[in-house]
């Protein structure tokens, strides 16, 4: 059966509840989404929302995080937390005889988390070691200061994970703060799938909701990137250059014309081989392995970005090669072929999106998410089916945006 949207009242809240039955294996996956919760609310302390989801997974203050563990692999459950750009996410899964147990220790978790100062400075030293182990990742240096140039002035200038002088800052009452403010009635959407009735999710979705506060949502912003063209070169020990790039680019999620920039953007760098970019860059020029672009889209942020690794001394190439071969895709446009190709890549692997009862309640919560009705991603394929030539092409030649790039580069140092 297909994923359904349902309502439970709770403390006078309706809560969205997002169902699939799938009986083919005894297992249950249930995720309780708090959406305005990650990291666009670390207004005052970058990674504070990714720091808090850590403490989650430190059990509860009665076992403490060891003898909340072994209780769970006894029962082969699941349970963790995690934060993206717009929600916090608590999952828990296991086979269907154990799930009302993994419901019973999620609960315990949500009345009494390890909020402690032993595992804060637990997780504050894991969390230092990890960004101390990525400043020699040149990806993720790059990646991070263009994200910097793009939003500068925002809560999007910093990374998710916050910096390591961040780590260090964050208190206790910062966590307790954070998840009595975020982990609330108020924000809360239930997915679950699985070996499980719909009258039971519902049952058990209620058992564990009536442990939150109903607390208060809040307006997510939209904060856009910059119109500003930057260049950032940041000199390391390396023997190659990493060249990342981005600019603006005006599309908002729910826009009715969003599948265009699918397949525009598919043509010109997330396609991989036979991609405008990889072709250049590539097979032409031999100026790298690979080159890649997309269209980051949430409904915070919208912002156009790509990368490549190249030799040092064809770093200069290979930045003026993206800028041209971007310039052209806007002046120009695409061919029929390359249109044909997008549209047999996209329409063809559908089927591959959504094989797992994972993939087909994440879809469906995208589409509530973002304010579409439910199947809608099955009229965009239509709608990418029925797209002609002078249509994309028109769409494309709109976006001149999109050649306003900033670009941070990791390269040698010159000393």
């Amino acid at each position: 059966m297909a994923s359904t949207v349902e309502y439970i009242n709770v403390e006078g809240v309706k809560i969205p509840l997002i169902y699939e039955e799938d009986r083919r294996l005894p297992m249950v996956s249930m995720q309780v989404v708090f959406t305005q919760s990650g990291s666009i609310e670390d207004t005052k302390l970058p990674g504070l929302a990714k720091m808090s989801a850590k403490m989650m997974n430190e059990g509860t203050s009665k076992l403490g995080s060891t003898g909340f563990a072994k209780a769970l692999d006894a029962k082969a459950v699941h349970l963790s937390a995690h934060t993206g750009t717009e929600t916090f996410v608590i999952e828990l899964s296991s086979l269907q005889e154990s799930f009302a147990y993994g419901v019973e220790h999620l609960i315990a978790l949500l009345d009494d988390p390890n909020l402690t100062e032993s595992a804060l400075e637990k997780v504050k030293s894991l969390a230092i070691g990890d960004l101390s182990r990525k400043e020699n990742d040149y990806d993720y240096v790059a990646s991070n200061a263009l994200k910097a140039e793009m939003y500068k002035g925002t809560v999007l200038q910093y990374p998710a994970s916050g910096r390591i002088e961040d780590v260090k800052k964050v208190q206790l009452d910062d966590i307790k703060t954070f998840l009595h403010d975020h982990l609330v009635l108020s924000r809360a959407v239930i997915v679950v799938g699985g070996d499980i009735s719909l009258d039971e999710a519902k049952e058990k979705a209620g058992e564990l909701l009536k442990h939150l506060p109903k607390g208060e949502g809040s307006e997510l912003p939209f904060i856009e990137a910059s119109k500003k063209s930057q260049h950032q070169t940041l000199e390391r020990d390396t023997e190659q250059a990493y060249v990342y790039f981005g600019s603006p680019y005006d599309v908002r999620v729910g826009d009715s014309d969003e599948y265009k920039a699918r397949v525009a953007i598919f043509i010109l760098g997330t396609g991989g081989f036979g991609s405008r970019l990889m072709e250049e860059i590539r097979v032409k020029r031999g100026l790298a392995y690979s080159a890649y672009a997309r269209v980051n889209a949430t409904r915070s942020n919208v912002y156009f970005s790509g990368y490549l690794q190249t030799k040092l001394e064809s770093q200069n190439e290979a930045e003026a090669t993206v800028k041209e071969v971007i310039a052209d895709f806007v002046k120009k446009g695409v061919t029929q072929e390359e249109l044909d190709q997008a549209k047999k890549f996209l329409l063809g692997s559908e089927p591959l999106r959504v094989e797992t009862l994972s993939q087909r309640l994440t879809r469906t919560f995208q589409e509530f998410y973002k304010g579409q009705e439910l199947g809608y991603s099955l009229k965009e394929l239509e709608m990418i089916r029925a797209l002609t030539l002078k249509d994309l092409n028109s769409y494309i030649k709109k976006h001149t945006e999109i050649n306003d790039l900033s670009f941070a580069i990791v390269t040698k140092s010159k000393k």
